[in-house]
């Protein structure tokens, strides 16, 4: 199963439902069921009824079944290989440090069920990415039960999107593309899709929001709905008053793994651009520039001497990366590629992506108070593959500096050890941070390292608390720190007037 909303709540992509073994779904029917179902509330059909579209259209929705070689995580995946070493060190001075449950891991052959639409009569289906992801084999049923085996032309990760081809012995019936961008809060839609696997389903509902960001990719752009949609759902079709898709629906917000009226669905304008490329190439080569990027918030844009509070903080550059060999710079805060102003790093991360490997853009950055302008030959998948791929007696020195709050320690050798820290990382270590002060409040941590003061590296616990006396003395409202933890870097800008 994907995940696509982590913090604070139980996400549930409404696709890829995981079905363990041929047994049926523990779900019993009732006539109080199904008589609610039949009947959404405040909702008016024209001429009374939505069944013209529902018949045009649901010949057209299929289901999708596969089969995965399944891994089940029993523990929190958030442990990290250096819990332990982070235990032991700050147990040594004297601070706790909460315990992690151990990871158990377990593999099995594993059924999952989602729907799709198909968009031709030669058996062209769209469906979500994370239905058929890790498939080692596909499956699709058609509405009037024939199965048929699918083959895999094409899927792309980043957009969650896939395209498949099966092979019938007549011509299909067909679900046309509508234009999403006319879609408004309020407009009616109908969700079709098979949830729970019971079968094609229809539900109705009106558009909620649009624009709603789940930071699962730079193609975050969904459209809410209230229509009720379900494990099983996922790559099935949302439409319009018209019978055309305007959506994809692809996941729901659900504290309680069901439908409780908050639904995502990709919009058609950009589904459709995306499916045209991978059922003619089989994948799509996203630009990428090797940065992590994070917001620029009013505390940043103080500490930066940034009028606005806009923009893409760079947080970390990868090496051997364009945005490396362009002089791209931590600290750097992006806010224009080419003609395009960048106002929030989802921002950057579109305009990125919808750039071809090769393409040459000047990319505008702010830095130590002025404007600059870089040129940057973006790169492809290729390269986010590979990406992907000492002072002082070490004892913990109080800060200095009352409105920043936390206890620091050098990087000594036997610091290193415990922490399994490369000889290339400098700073000092976050050895305690009180709770009653900024620092605990802009989310620092015990185990942080700290390694750049207001974009000024720093190599030890004195240098730390000699550059924030300096951004103090100098009247700025923040300080900005960067921060690295189990191996990433983030900045993180802390008020001096929270004291």
């Amino acid at each position: 199963m994907s995940s696509l909303l982590r913090k604070h709540r139980t996400a549930a992509i409404v696709g890829a439902a995981i079905i363990v073994g041929a047994g049926a779904l523990p779900f019993a029917f009732t006539s109080a069921t199904v008589a609610s179902a039949a009947e959404p509330a405040g909702i008016i059909a024209p001429g009374g009824s939505f069944a013209p579209i529902v018949d045009a259209d649901k010949p057209a929705v299929v289901t999708v079944t596969t089969t995965m070689k399944a891994t089940d995580t029993s523990a929190d995946s958030s442990n990290s290989p250096m819990d332990e070493q982070f235990r032991q060190f700050f147990e040594n001075q004297g601070i706790p440090f909460p315990k992690q449950a151990p990871r158990q891991q377990q593999s099995q052959r594993a059924m999952a069920l989602g729907s799709g639409f198909i968009i031709s009569p030669d058996g062209i289906i769209v469906t979500n990415n994370h239905v058929i992801q890790n498939a080692i084999d596909i499956k699709v049923t058609l509405d009037d039960g024939t199965e048929l085996p699918a083959k895999l032309l094409g899927a792309d990760a980043k957009s969650d999107l896939a395209v498949l081809k099966i092979q019938a012995p007549k011509p299909l019936a067909t679900i046309a593309w509508g234009d999403s961008d006319r879609l408004k809060l309020g407009d009616q839609i109908l969700a079709i899709g098979n949830p729970f696997g019971i079968g094609t389903t229809v539900t109705a509902g009106i558009v909620s929001a649009r624009g709603r960001d789940l930071h699962s990719g730079p193609y975050d752009d969904f459209i809410q709905i209230d229509a009720p949609i379900n494990h099983g759902n996922s790559g099935g079709p949302l439409v319009d008053r018209e019978g055309n898709v305007v959506g994809i629906n692809t996941a729901i917000y659900s504290p309680n793994g069901g439908s409780v009226g908050v639904g995502f669905a990709i919009p058609s304008d950009e589904a459709k651009t995306i499916v045209a490329k991978l059922e003619k190439s089989g994948s799509i080569d996203h630009g990428y520039l090797g940065v992590a990027i994070q917001p620029v918030t009013s505390d940043v844009a103080n500490a930066m001497g940034l009028s606005q509070t806009q923009g893409a903080l760079v947080a970390s550059v990868n090496d051997d990366t364009p945005a490396a060999r362009a002089g791209i710079k931590s600290g750097d805060i992006v806010t224009a590629v080419g003609n395009e102003a960048v106002k929030t790093p989802k921002d950057l991360s579109r305009l990125v992506a919808d750039l071809s490997p090769g393409d040459h853009r000047s990319v505008t950055l702010w830095r130590n108070g002025k404007s600059l302008d870089v040129n940057v030959t973006i790169g492809g998948n290729d390269d986010s593959k590979q990406a992907a791929n000492d002072s002082g007696d070490g004892k913990v020195q109080p800060s200095n500096q009352p409105s920043i709050g936390v206890g620091l320690a050098n990087l000594t050798p036997d610091v290193r050890q415990q922490l399994n820290l490369p000889r290339s990382v400098e700073g000092a270590v976050v050895a305690n941070v009180n709770p009653d002060k900024p620092a605990a409040a802009a989310g620092i941590q015990t185990g942080d390292i700290i390694v750049s003061v207001n974009d000024q590296p720093v190599r030890n616990a004195h240098e730390v608390q000699t550059a924030v006396a300096q951004a103090n003395k100098d009247g700025r409202k923040s300080v900005l720190l960067l921060i690295e933890r189990d191996g990433a870097k983030t900045f993180v800008a802390v008020p001096f007037s929270a004291a």
